[in-house]
């Protein structure tokens, strides 16, 4: 069974970092595409970025001027991690983050989740 756990997750001000990771077992990592979401209070779970199993190509949402450039994802095979690099956090950042797996390039979600990490931003 795979099983994905999330961690990295917390309070940040505004122009701040953080750097979520998620743990991946239960199957085979280095051949599996993978990705994050983030679900705001009241709104729908969004894709936030993918990243294929040999690392070779990544994809990101377009959040316009607010995501793009700002939101980096990468994996380690060797220790089954995949981690999400946030840079300039701004409060409309605030949502708890998912980490999927096989994750499309197009966005599509996997069927495979973790229990979600929650961030939240001031200003």
């Amino acid at each position: 069974q795979v099983q994905l756990v999330e961690s990295g997750g917390g309070l940040v001000q505004a122009g701040g970092s953080l750097r979520l990771s998620c743990a991946v077992s239960g199957r085979t990592f280095r051949t599996t595409n993978m990705g994050w979401f983030r679900q705001a209070p009241g709104k729908e779970r969004e894709f936030v970025a993918a990243l294929s199993w040999s690392a070779g190509s990544t994809y990101y949402a377009n959040y316009g001027d607010s995501g793009k450039g700002r939101f980096t994802i990468s994996r380690d095979n060797s220790r089954n991690t995949v981690a999400l690099q946030m840079n300039s956090l701004k409060p409309e950042d605030t949502a708890v983050y998912f980490c999927n797996a096989d994750t499309s390039a197009a966005g599509r979600a996997g069927p495979y989740w973790g229990q979600g990490t929650q961030v939240t931003v001031s200003s």
